[in-house]
């Protein structure tokens, strides 16, 4: 017998618990680096973890896209790719063995078809794709700061966190003013640029945001896991951050 998408989805995270609420999560539709050439997208652990924190906290979740529609993975987060870079990601590994989440995958929503009050909390997944299909995205900077100004949960992972550089609060103001923050490192992008012999991103998220007069940025350790609060914005510092992101948002939620 077959399921529709929907129907899986209540199934998967039921656990025989009543399902609590809503979350949707925000991921770039593909795109090509003008910087490197590559094709990009959603960077897989920041999809897969914490989609699998709030299956297992008892959240319903949506994927929308910036354009709607298949959704492409940056090939390094690919735990199947011959790299091996993220050989290690056995969550992303185990949805990738799942026939609902490869639909989900082919068939997200666009930003269009999204209606804030459906949602208890937002979650943009970062990605290389973010860097362009993010920054300056005045359609998601609505939406996120519409769930934000609603005082609920509103998280962004890694470069994700580029849509806080330009997003605005209806009175006009920067949404991170006056608020501590994070986001991918500079020195994350130059060991990224090192690895690969090339610069791989069009501007480093951490300059940008130490250029903005009245607010604070702040990173840990490379590539550590790191999560801030600051009332109800929520952000990881990247890939490996997803996880610390998403449960700060369960918590907020469970209040």
């Amino acid at each position: 017998m077959s399921n529709t998408i929907e129907e899986v989805q209540h199934y998967i995270h039921a656990h025989g618990m009543p399902l609590k609420g809503k979350i949707l999560m925000v991921a770039s539709s593909p795109a090509v680096s003008e910087q490197t050439g590559w094709p990009i997208g959603f960077w897989a652990a920041e999809l897969t973890h914490p989609l699998h924190v709030f299956q297992e906290a008892g959240y319903e979740v949506e994927i929308a896209s910036t354009e709607g529609g298949k959704l492409v993975m940056d090939s390094y987060s690919d735990p199947r790719d011959p790299s091996g870079y993220s050989a290690h990601d056995v969550i992303s590994l185990g949805y990738l063995e799942l026939d609902w989440f490869d639909e989900i995958l082919e068939n997200t929503k666009k930003l269009s078809e999204v209606n804030a009050e459906d949602y208890d909390a937002i979650f943009l997944v970062g990605g290389q794709g973010p860097m362009y299909t993010f920054r300056g995205n005045q359609e998601l900077e609505q939406l996120f700061a519409n769930f934000y100004e609603s005082g609920k949960p509103s998280a962004a992972v890694c470069h994700s966190t580029t849509l806080l550089l330009e997003a605005k609060k209806s009175d006009g103001s920067l949404l991170v003013d006056g608020k501590t923050w994070t986001g991918f490192a500079n020195a994350e992008e130059a060991f990224a640029d090192e690895a690969v012999g090339q610069k791989i991103q069009p501007y480093w998220i951490e300059e940008e945001a130490l250029k903005l007069p009245n607010t604070n940025f702040k990173v840990a350790t490379p590539f550590s896991s790191y999560a801030i609060q600051d009332g109800n914005l929520i952000t990881g510092q990247q890939q490996n951050s997803g996880t610390a992101a998403a449960r700060l948002v369960v918590q907020q939620l469970n209040r």
